[in-house]
C-alpha cells in the first residue's frame, strides 16, 4: 500500500528550489476572483459626484458650440446666452475675452455679410444695412460695410437681376410686367428711381420698338417720369 504522500497528486512540475510557489499563500477557502485587501463596496454607495461646472464655462462653451455653427455678432451671441440663463455679468465677462482674442469681430462680420449678401441675394444697400442693423452692429460698421458697393456695382447688379426675370414676363400686359420687376427690386432695397430706370432699360430691349404698341412706348416713357419724382436728387 503506498503512502500518504502517494496519495497526493502533484500538478505541474516541481516547484524550482528556493522559488516560491503561484498562489501557495492563497486561502483554498476564498473565493477565486476576490481581491484580498480590498473593502467590497458597501451597499448603497455610490461614485463622487462630477465637480459642478461654473456659469463661465458654460457660456464660454455654449459661445463656441454657435460660432462653430456661423459667425454670429456679440449682440446676437449675448441674446442665446441670455436666453440660456447665464447672468448679465459672466456674459459680459467672456464676450468681451471673445472680442480680445477675435472671435467676435463685429465689423469683419458686416463686411463679409455685404459681400455674400450682395452677390449671392442681389441686395441693396438699405437692405443690407437693415439686416445688419438687425444683428445689432454698430452703426459705423454699419456704414462702413455697405460703403465698401460703389454706386457702380449697384446699378450692375439690379440689371443682372432684372435681365434674369424679364423673360418671364413676357405675354403679359406691360403694367403688369413693369410691377413685376419694379417689385423685385423694391424688395431687394433698391429706390424707386433707379427700379424704374433699370426696369425701362430692360423693356425696351426686350420689345423691338417696331412692335410695341404706341400705348405701351407711351407708357415706358412715363417710367422716366416716376423715376424722376422719385429720385432724391
Amino acid at each position: 500500500m503506498a503512502g500518504a504522500a502517494g496519495l497526493v497528486r502533484q500538478v505541474g512540475p516541481p516547484a524550482a528550489p528556493g522559488k516560491p510557489v503561484r498562489g501557495a499563500d492563497r486561502d483554498p477557502y476564498e473565493p477565486r476572483g476576490s481581491s484580498r485587501g480590498k473593502p467590497a463596496n458597501s451597499p448603497g454607495k455610490t461614485a463622487s459626484p462630477p465637480e459642478p461646472v461654473s456659469d463661465e464655462e458654460k457660456a464660454r462653451q455654449m459661445c463656441l458650440e454657435l460660432l462653430s455653427r456661423n459667425p454670429r455678432t456679440r449682440t446676437q451671441l449675448a441674446t442665446a446666452l441670455q436666453k440660456r440663463g447665464v447672468p448679465d455679468g459672466v456674459a459680459g465677462a467672456v464676450l468681451g475675452r471673445f472680442a480680445e482674442v477675435g472671435l467676435i469681430d463685429d465689423a469683419a462680420f458686416a463686411r463679409a455679410w455685404v459681400e455674400s449678401r450682395h452677390h449671392s441675394r442681389g441686395l441693396a444697400k438699405s437692405m443690407l444695412a437693415v439686416e445688419l442693423q438687425q444683428r445689432g452692429v454698430e452703426p459705423e460698421d454699419v456704414q462702413a460695410a455697405v460703403g465698401t458697393l460703389g454706386p457702380d456695382e449697384e446699378i450692375e447688379t439690379a440689371r443682372r437681376l432684372v435681365a434674369k426675370r424679364v423673360a418671364a414676363t413676357r405675354g403679359r400686359p406691360l403694367p403688369s410686367r413693369v410691377r413685376q420687376l419694379v417689385g423685385m427690386l423694391a424688395r431687394k432695397g433698391y429706390p424707386a428711381s433707379l427700379a424704374y430706370r433699370i426696369v425701362r432699360e430692360a423693356l425696351e430691349e426686350d420689345i423691338p420698338n417696331s412692335e410695341t404698341p404706341r400705348v405701351d412706348r407711351l407708357r415706358l416713357e412715363a417710367l422716366d417720369l416716376a423715376a424722376a419724382e422719385d429720385d432724391p436728387c
